[in-house]
């Protein structure tokens, strides 16, 4: 009976240990299996979230940071040709010196609108933020055109009022272009509105601002197509222009040597810009916005008392807006909107548009140079396009090739400004007529 006894309290003690043993060790293989399970989940979570796995597996129906759309092909090979795009424009802004304050901004744009999963463009992305700040509403156009005015001397425009016309004669580009783009859409090679070819042509001028401006408001969805193509043919002038200034002048139009102008009265500086504007307000209203950015910068600049705001214009207001809109323009060379073809018809009529304005440029100065009693060098009505004062620039290092003693510099930037207020007015004609 003792036996019993003993063997009955010892199984009475040692059963709950022996069951809390089995309840416990269960417990802790599974939460060990179910450890090892999540580490290898949270493993392969990251790896989905990597650029890696972005670019090698595309997915079918996956949308932009834009809520939109995009295709297989945009998600990987798309991206891949849009960087190597941006670096090429690296290139050409470092190596070359094409217009890097533009290029970079922009190019650099490109190469974050193009990282995937990250939604820099989208809404609350900061570069998307950029774009509906200060592109979508016109904001930074204009401030461009104040800080052009504020560092523009309208003098050497002033002092030979006729080259004026080689300002005009460069706006062909736009309304010729608007002409070929509208043939082109009812033969259906593009498809195109008239307003879709009005504000595609206004890339003639090689004023970005201006394409920003006027794309806003006639073709909107066109817009980061449009501002990416203006803003890089003004970049591109030095290599786009010299080749249609060869083959239109001869060696010895090329070698003509313009005399010195007259100087300037303050006076005259002053008032010019007020009389621009007002002539704006009584003939062309629609230009009036960017018209009077540009001569209130401009006044700014010429009163002479204000140095400290015209200081403003010249340097930091323009140097933030311009990093911030071509951050905003670059943000249009993500893959799915830009390797479309749209696009495409956009960067060739664009670029027959800037074609076609300097060609008329040059021509008309051929033609003033058989009819004026001072000579006038062809060259400086390739000027006559506003990419300021890039296109001035290109004039004078193609007269200085033949003639090293033939400096052109002051003579160019009287068609280039010239071209500034053309291209504007332009964009007020078309404006009234859609």
């Amino acid at each position: 009976m003792k036996l019993k006894a003993l063997m009955l309290a010892l199984f009475l003690f040692f059963a709950p240990l022996a069951l809390n043993a089995n309840n416990i060790e269960h417990p802790q293989q599974v939460q060990t299996e179910q450890h090892d399970k999540s580490i290898g989940e949270l493993i392969k979570g990251f790896y989905k979230q990597t650029g890696i796995y972005a670019f090698l597996n595309p997915q079918e129906g996956a949308k932009n940071a834009l809520g939109e759309n995009i295709s297989k092909f945009h998600q990987s090979f798309g991206r891949i040709i849009m960087i190597i795009i941006s670096l090429i424009l690296f290139y050409l802004a470092i190596k070359k010196g094409f217009e890097p304050l533009l290029l970079i901004p922009i190019a650099f744009g490109g190469l974050l609108a193009n990282i995937p999963l990250a939604n820099i463009i989208g809404d609350g992305g900061f570069i998307g933020e950029l774009y509906k700040a200060g592109i979508q509403n016109e904001l930074f156009p204009i401030i461009i055109f104040m800080g052009v005015g504020a560092m523009t001397d309208f003098g050497p425009l002033l002092a030979n009022p006729k080259t004026a016309l080689l300002g005009a004669a460069a706006q062909f580009g736009i309304f010729g272009t608007l002409v070929g783009a509208a043939a082109l859409s009812y033969y259906g090679i593009f498809d195109f509105s008239l307003k879709d070819a009005a504000a595609i042509s206004i890339i003639g001028g090689a004023d970005g601002p201006t394409s920003i401006f006027i794309a806003s408001k006639l073709a909107p969805d066109l817009l980061g197509a449009i501002a990416v193509a203006a803003y890089s043919y003004m970049a591109l002038v030095p290599l786009i222009q010299p080749p249609i200034m060869r083959a239109l002048t001869t060696e010895e139009e090329r070698k003509i040597k313009m005399k010195a102008t007259r100087k300037v009265t303050k006076l005259e500086k002053m008032l010019f810009p007020l009389v621009v504007l007002g002539l704006a307000i009584l003939i062309i209203p629609e230009s009036s916005p960017l018209i009077g950015a540009l001569t209130f910068g401009n006044f700014v600049r010429e009163s002479g008392v204000v140095e400290r705001l015209s200081k403003t214009l010249q340097n930091e207001l323009i140097n933030i807006t311009t990093i911030f809109l071509g951050l905003g323009v670059g943000s249009k060379l993500a893959a799915e909107k830009f390797l479309v073809p749209e696009t495409l018809g956009i960067l060739v009529l664009g670029l027959i548009a800037f074609a076609v304005g300097t060609a008329a440029g040059v021509i008309m100065g051929k033609i003033m140079n058989k009819f004026s009693k001072e000579p006038i060098n062809p060259l400086i009505g390739a000027a006559g396009v506003s990419a300021v004062p890039m296109a001035a620039r290109v004039a004078n290092k193609e007269a200085t090739r033949e003639d090293p003693t033939n400096v052109l510099l002051m003579h160019a930037m009287g068609p280039n400004v010239a071209g500034v207020i053309g291209s504007a007015i332009a964009a007020g004609v078309l404006l009234s007529i859609f």
